[in-house]
């Protein structure tokens, strides 16, 4: 096949007959919107994670959001996060008033660095709101020491870490349990399990639970399952404002036939992910994903941090491979670094930036063809013995 007559995405999402059928059922059961398949994928979920709790939403913007909101984060409250996410995890804090405080990150990991944590905390911090980034998970035992000590909630996004492990006192166990005081999940088609867009919250707190739910459907008393299966008339109330943040019963059905291959998409992940690092691992200027011990990826994405050794930068390195047909992506983004947050322009984050600027996204998906990912290996490895910057 010639480098032309390539086109190898930077993900795919693993949908098939088994989504199709449960898409169909979902439609023509009737009940569209939140209902059966809902409260079932929510059961399912839970039970996979090991949470006693799970509440599905629209998407994980949602879920942050209502995380925040239900714990009672406002005007002129501060929440420690990092800049170096997808910009819903900053937006979701301005969505309660608050102001969100950066913290730059491990430039291994690209989580936050807990080191850094403790001297940003002001009387005005109330959540601590680590990203476990492209799924590897966050140092969660130095966080929730560091939010115990101060007295600090931890909502984890784990908007990527679906299926993603961290061990406890010998013991594993997934993301979502939660560790922290809520996890919130993406269910986009870029990440393992889709269900097109979608959300889920996780927590051990029952109550925070019940408000998660009452918050998502305008704050309405009855669920739309009880009163539709009543034996007499309801009359539904509204004691707070609430909002639409509701998940289809069409999604949540994908979701549930999405959760029963979760575990085989991430072993496939896992596998594609060790062929990298073997085969670039040897490369000069590409440094390949470190994960440390007591916790385990899910691979979400595939990170190579590109250095001076390599003979081209990044971004020529990401134009040299979409023209044999490879799409990449640029590291995560920086929400500092936005218009939209101009006024923390000048917040010194320097292994934020570093990341975003030499970070580049390989395709990874558990339907990458053996045949396609040899294909962009030898593309790196071919490039990487090219001519340096400014020669001929």
């Amino acid at each position: 096949m010639s480098k032309l007559a390539r086109n190898i995405p930077i993900a795919r999402p693993t949908l098939g007959e088994g989504e199709v059928s449960a898409a169909r059922r979902a439609i023509l059961s009737g009940w569209i919107t939140q209902g059966p398949e809902v409260d079932a994928f929510e059961k399912e979920f839970a039970e996979f994670v090991g949470a006693p709790h799970a509440c599905a939403v629209s998407n994980c913007t949602t879920a942050l959001h209502l995380a925040l909101h239900a714990l009672g984060v406002g005007p002129g409250d501060e929440v420690i996060t990092v800049s170096h996410s997808y910009i819903a995890t900053a937006n979701a804090v301005r969505y309660c008033g608050a102001r969100p405080v950066f913290v730059d990150i491990d430039p291994r990991t690209f989580n936050i660095d807990p080191d850094l944590i403790e001297q940003a905390i002001t009387p005005r911090t109330r959540v601590i709101l680590p990203v476990h980034q492209i799924g590897l998970p966050c140092d969660l035992h130095s966080i929730l020491s560091i939010a115990g000590r101060h007295g600090l909630r931890v909502v984890e996004d784990a908007a990527c870490a679906i299926g993603s492990q961290i061990q406890t006192a010998g013991n594993w166990g997934r993301i979502g349990q939660p560790h922290g005081t809520v996890a919130c999940f993406s269910f986009h088609p870029r990440k393992v399990l889709t269900t097109g867009d979608g959300g889920m919250i996780t927590t051990r707190d029952p109550n925070l639970d019940r408000m998660f739910r009452l918050l998502r459907q305008h704050g309405m008393s009855v669920p739309d399952t009880v009163r539709h299966s009543a034996k007499a008339v309801i009359f539904e109330e509204y004691p707070l404002v609430g909002f639409n943040y509701r998940m289809t019963d069409i999604q949540a059905a994908v979701g549930r036939a999405q959760l029963e291959r979760l575990p085989g998409m991430i072993e496939r992940r896992v596998e594609l992910a060790h062929r990298y690092s073997d085969a670039l691992s040897e490369i000069p200027g590409l440094t390949i994903p470190w994960i440390p011990n007591g916790r385990r990826t899910n691979f979400q994405s595939y990170a190579v941090r590109v250095g001076p050794a390599f003979p081209m930068s990044r971004d020529e390195l990401m134009q040299a491979l979409l023209e044999r047909g490879i799409s990449t992506r640029r590291g995560i983004m920086n929400s500092h670094q936005e218009p939209a947050y101009a006024e923390y322009s000048a917040a010194r984050l320097p292994c934020s930036v570093a990341a975003r600027d030499q970070v580049i996204l390989l395709p990874l998906y558990d339907s990458l063809e053996e045949d396609d990912q040899r294909y962009v290996i030898d593309s790196l490895h071919e490039l990487a013995t090219g001519p340096h910057r400014g020669g001929k």
